[in-house]
């Protein structure tokens, strides 16, 4: 490769996927596969991992010398977004499991050791803990719970970066409400490229998803909780394992959920229309939050790939104005556009 780029890396539970990127697109892509998986910590796979991705990369280890690394942000403490640098306190914090235990806190440890074979920085973008939240957000309601911000916070500050180019603004003068539709659901009241309120996409808040409950009716979740059917540990399993389609249908596959609908199945056409009109419900409330100042309504996430289910959303949504449509997770998309801002001087690399 003649013009520069960079080497990206994300890893999950059980795979590690692997590319290097131009500014355009990618010129080599793989996914590992670990049959073991990440275990009990993350760090204890650390060199194995190091281990299959140097034996994978082989000649390109020694000939091919990127411009930089770039690997997915595990949790760290709540921080602003954009592109961090990899430093030993980043390290530390996710090797102890300072904030949570998660795969993606192999992330940055990988990243520096391939950058420091090529002699280049190492960076992180968009960890899933950046936290823009306003004082208003992170209220509840009960003085013992705060609102926390988690979401999809990678891909939705990517779909903000290509939305503003879309409606030709800086990005620093936009406002977008942009929904991330996978497994998770996020969506978000994103301006200036910040998130400054999101439903919590993991467990307790807005819609339901494939696995996850989302927003529940309180006195029944408590009776639930105090029933001494579950126990604590069965219960959040319950809740962001087998709730939304998993619970009501038995799977988590909007594809499967689709061709329920074409044979026939009411229940199933219920369960997403459901999701849908929570979705819908969602938007709304962003849409207040924004106090109807809205660029865009961006739609993103696996499940956006359906056309059905995207123009079943659309007539709760349409009068929002303009939709923009970008499809997919585009994780790796996101970390290398997040690192080629920085060798091109449009960002500064924030420090932890």
């Amino acid at each position: 490769m003649t013009s520069p780029f960079v080497f990206v890396i994300n890893p999950g539970s059980t795979s590690t996927k692997l590319a290097f990127f131009d500014e355009r697109k990618s010129h080599w892509e793989h996914s590992l596969e670990h049959p073991r998986g990440i275990g009990v910590h993350p760090r204890d796979v650390l060199d194995e991992r190091t281990h299959e991705i140097a034996n994978l990369l082989g000649d390109k280890l020694m000939d091919w010398k990127p411009s930089a690394v770039v690997g997915r942000g595990g949790p760290l403490r709540p921080l602003e977004g954009g592109t961090y640098l990899v430093n030993d306190k980043m390290i530390d914090e996710l090797l102890s499991e300072q904030w949570s235990n998660h795969a993606s806190n192999l992330g940055a440890p990988l990243a520096r050791f391939f950058a420091g074979k090529w002699g280049i920085p190492a960076y992180v973008v968009d960890p899933v803990t950046v936290d823009n939240f306003t004082p208003l957000a992170r209220i509840s309601g009960v003085p013992e719970i705060e609102r926390r911000c988690r979401s999809h916070a990678l891909n939705i500050r990517s779909c903000a970066h290509l939305a503003a180019a879309k409606v030709g603004k800086p990005i620093r003068r936009t406002h977008f409400i942009i929904a991330h539709l996978g497994g998770g659901i996020s969506v978000a009241c994103v301006e200036g490229g910040r998130i400054v309120d999101v439903n919590d996409a993991l467990l307790g808040m807005g819609p339901f998803s494939p696995t996850r409950a989302g927003a529940l009716p309180i006195g029944a979740l408590v009776e639930m909780a105090t029933s001494g059917q579950y126990t604590k540990e069965q219960l959040l399993h319950k809740l962001t394992r087998e709730s939304g389609f998993m619970g009501y249908l038995s799977t988590s596959s909007l594809v499967q959920v689709e061709q329920l609908i074409e044979q026939g199945d009411d229940d199933a056409r219920l369960i997403r229309d459901t999701m849908i009109y929570q979705i819908a419900k969602e938007i709304g409330a962003c849409a207040a939050v924004l106090k109807g100042k809205i660029d865009a309504l961006i739609l993103t996430g696996g499940l956006v790939h359906s056309h059905s289910f995207r123009k079943e959303l659309r007539s709760y949504v349409r009068w929002l104005g303009r939709i923009l449509v970008f499809p997919g997770e585009r994780e790796m998309e996101a970390l290398a556009a997040g690192a080629f801002r920085i060798l091109k001087g449009e960002e500064e690399a924030k420090e932890y």
